[in-house]
């Protein structure tokens, strides 16, 4: 367990600007159960806030910043302050999540996400309690959370708000658009990126994230780079899509970095023929270090996975490596060993599972096959068996097929042999096969009702009426 309570005060942590008339300095005294942080990892019900399903949190991250910014919108900041203080403000806006994992901990046990409603319900009443406690200093309370003020700023100058990052991405978006004085054109390597699929607002989108990408020089940086993965293969409409996800690319030397990159990954075990797809699946893998990847292959290898099936997973799955071993991958593994799975098997055959959340995913599914009288040797067996299990959505996919199943009078045992029946879609292929197997009159096993081909399925329930005809 690891937790953040102790209190460290820099020396800025005073705003004058948060009502333009202050101009008291206040020293803080700054209870440490204001800021305290927990995450803890394990199967024993203890929340985890550390490793979350990455849609989930990118969505309540937006809601606690439309929150946030609402709520000091309200206390008189202009719309442009406000928004300067949630794009400095990142630690905080974790702290806010952290706050609806903990309140609402047993819904996300059970799989259900919070309404909008239900997250500013949670977030106004404790953003308000922050503001009578700390009033005309809280904007600098969330920008340097968790660090209070120091104790005598008398002699240390507020800070600017700091607008040279926000004037560079301006002028960076704005060269997006700018045309050439003489000729009236974009600038070439605009007009070469429209020509691949682009268009201005994409581009616009990019260079805000990343703004060194409008200085990009077409023949020196970003056109080798394109020419570069077309040769491998990459299709020509994937392009836009790998440079949105890391527009950085276009800045490494192909020489000196890209193809060495590609060489040391290789060497682990990555099909060179798959490389459009590995670049595609995860462009990012072309910009990490040796260093970082060869964490995630380590701590692979301390699985008991070989070498030629880690080769498989970077081809598969390359964005294995984004994941932290300490954070994502050590703990997933103890859970789903906890399970008696094999993790090594269950990590070459869905290494997805190890992207997951432990809390807002993987718990809420063990609880629901418990719940519904199974063993955890039994769910061990059937992740074993079928490792895309919890994968899927306990609302989308599990309840609904489990509800069908229970009209189907087979044994729930029949699940432990075949979960990969929560495989296959409930309206196009389980409904009607078991409509067809309920018209002939016979039940044949689950798997065979499933898994067969069409031809074969028809085989089956033939060769099954016929031998109760001559039973």
């Amino acid at each position: 367990m690891k937790t953040f309570s102790s209190i460290q005060l820099p020396h800025h942590f005073y705003c004058a600007r948060f009502f333009s008339h202050t101009t008291t300095r206040t020293q803080l005294s700054f209870p440490a159960k204001v800021f305290i942080c927990q995450a803890k990892s394990g199967i024993d019900g203890s929340l985890n806030l550390k490793v979350v399903s990455p849609t989930l949190l990118v969505a309540e991250k937006e809601e606690a910043k439309a929150v946030l910014a609402l709520f000091l919108k309200k206390q008189g900041l202009s719309n442009a302050v406000a928004a300067r203080t949630i794009n400095k403000s990142d630690l905080f806006i974790d702290h806010l999540v952290s706050k609806l994992h903990s309140k609402h901990r047993s819904w996300y046990l059970a799989g259900r996400e919070l309404t909008t409603l239900e997250i500013r319900d949670a977030l106004i009443p404790y953003l308000e309690s922050l503001f009578e406690e700390h009033g005309d200093i809280l904007v600098d309370v969330v920008e340097n959370y968790p660090n209070p003020p120091v104790k005598d700023k008398s002699a240390v100058p507020v800070p600017p708000s700091s607008p040279l990052l926000d004037s560079k991405k301006l002028k960076a978006v704005s060269l997006v658009s700018e045309t050439d004085p003489d000729g009236g054109n974009l600038r070439p390597h605009i007009v070469y990126l429209m020509e691949l699929g682009m268009d201005i607002e994409q581009i616009r989108s990019i260079t805000h994230r990343f703004p060194a990408f409008a200085y990009y020089s077409l023949e020196g940086k970003v056109k080798p780079v394109v020419e570069f993965f077309l040769e491998l293969g990459v299709p020509r409409e994937h392009i836009p899509i790998i440079l949105s996800k890391r527009p950085q690319l276009c800045g490494f030397s192909l020489s000196e970095n890209l193809k060495p990159t590609m060489k040391f990954l290789e060497s682990l075990g990555i099909d060179k023929k798959q490389w459009p797809k590995v670049i595609y699946r995860f462009p990012a893998l072309l910009t990490y270090s040796r260093q970082k990847v060869m964490e995630s292959i380590d701590f692979l290898l301390e699985l008991g996975l070989s070498e030629e099936n880690i080769g498989k997973i970077l081809t598969r799955c390359p964005n294995i490596v984004s994941y932290s071993v300490e954070d994502n991958l050590r703990p997933t593994a103890k859970y789903f060993r906890s399970l008696g799975a094999d993790v090594g098997i269950l990590l070459f055959r869905c290494p997805q599972n190890f992207g997951l959340s432990i809390e807002a995913n993987l718990k809420p599914i063990t609880a629901f096959f418990l719940e519904r009288g199974y063993t955890l040797e039994e769910i061990g067996t059937m992740i074993s068996r079928y490792g895309a299990l919890y994968t899927f959505s306990l609302t989308e996919n599990l309840i609904p097929k489990w509800d069908f199943f229970l009209t189907t009078g087979y044994p729930n045992s029949e699940l432990v042999k075949f979960p990969q029946y929560f495989g296959y879609s409930l309206e196009k292929r389980i409904k009607p096969r078991f409509a067809i197997m309920k018209k002939s009159g016979v039940k044949l096993l689950l798997n065979q009702v499933l898994s067969l081909s069409s031809s074969n399925f028809d085989k089956a329930l033939k060769k099954k009426m016929k031998k109760m005809q001559d039973g």
